[in-house]
């Protein structure tokens, strides 16, 4: 894309009153942005409201700064660097099956990751319990060796275990984010960030500059979705903004997985939700793979992950499945104070155990 045709999207998109849908309107009626450009404030008006073909009329005041900045992005790393726009052969052909396609993406990246033929979003709560975390972590490593991109939108959380797990094994992934590719939200990720970008992509619709506005994020749900065959939510309160990631998938006729959880969890309660709504539920990666029809490997990863399996340990075996006080633990193991807080004590320095608010006591995948 050269330096006119660029400024041309630019100012299109820039322009006050043209959103995504607008846009669109305006691509399909005339074409290309110079040709929407170009048309008469009459012609325009017919397919936007008069305001907004007076508004094209007029160049935005930030347009100038707009182009310089994303012209010196673009030269920075020239293999790395890129944008799509909606006329450009290599934009993501699943996208332009959603309803509300992007108009303009920035990627960090490698471009064929965005053709990988087998992808996956992996989303959940930003605060989920340690076993939540534990299960972000090995499906996405699972789903890696299997050949899988794992897709999700680096936040904190089941995002973060996500990414970090695909990149584990390997395997590709791709960071659908809320800002604009030259920030990094939230800061911890930044060192993720990088990594996600030298083994995958980082992708946004939102230009350079553009700060972590909240409306920003569930927009971009869409973007992961529509990029994957089916989303898998791993925790999720019943307002989290992974149920609308979940609700999106399925309105663009992709599949939703569920991983069950504690029925005293609030981080379940998403999912139980999505279960009773249809969702598949789903305690390995290879129910998905099975699903999706994808192969797994020959050799079944040694970590391929289920929910738990006996560990020979008669403490963590007793704690169950499920969130648990210490009362109920010491009624189901009948060892006195001491002992059991001495037990426990020696697991969680181990990483077997977590202690979750309330004073209960989980066990983590480590275990």
């Amino acid at each position: 894309m050269d330096r006119h045709e660029l400024a041309a999207w630019l100012r299109l998109v820039l322009t006050p009153g043209v959103g995504r849908d607008t846009a669109r309107r305006l691509l399909a009626a005339f074409g290309m942005p110079d040709a929407v450009l170009s048309q008469p404030t009459s012609r325009l008006a017919d397919v936007a409201s008069a305001k907004v073909a007076r508004a094209l009329a007029q160049e935005p005041p930030e347009l100038a700064d707009a182009l310089e900045r994303h012209l010196a992005w673009l030269a920075l790393a020239p293999g790395e660097r890129h944008i799509l726009t909606l006329g450009d052969t290599g934009y993501p052909a699943e996208l332009l099956q959603i309803a509300d396609p992007p108009v303009m993406l920035q990627v960090l990246g490698d471009l064929e990751t965005l053709r990988h033929p087998r992808r996956l979003a992996i989303v959940g709560s930003r605060h989920p319990t340690p076993q939540g975390q534990e299960n972000a972590h090995e499906f996405a490593k699972a789903l890696g060796e299997a050949g899988v991109c794992v897709v999700s939108g680096l936040a904190l959380g089941v995002d973060g275990a996500a990414h970090e797990g695909a990149l584990e094994v390997g395997g590709p992934t791709i960071a659908v984010v809320g800002t604009g590719l030259d920030r990094v939200y939230p800061r911890q990720h930044a060192s993720l960030a990088r990594r996600i970008a030298a083994q995958g992509a980082l992708i946004s619709e939102y230009l350079l500059g553009t700060p972590p506005l909240s409306p920003n994020f569930p927009q971009r749900n869409r973007i992961i979705s529509g990029l994957s065959q089916g989303t898998l939510v791993v925790e999720a309160a019943l307002q989290s903004g992974s149920l609308i990631t979940a609700r999106v998938a399925a309105e663009q006729g992709r599949e939703v997985f569920a991983i069950p959880g504690s029925i005293h969890s609030p981080q379940s309660k998403g999912c139980h939700s999505l279960i009773r709504q249809g969702a598949k539920l789903v305690e390995s990666a290879q129910d998905i793979l099975e699903d999706l029809r994808l192969q797994a490997p020959t050799a079944t990863p040694d970590h391929a992950p289920a929910l738990f399996s006996d560990t020979g340990d008669p403490l963590l075996d007793a704690m169950g499945f499920d969130p648990v006080s210490f009362d109920v633990l010491q009624s189901r193991t009948g060892e006195p104070t001491p002992q059991l807080q001495a037990r426990l004590l020696e697991l969680e320095l181990a990483g077997q155990v977590a202690r979750l608010p309330g004073g209960l006591l989980q066990r983590t995948g480590a275990g």
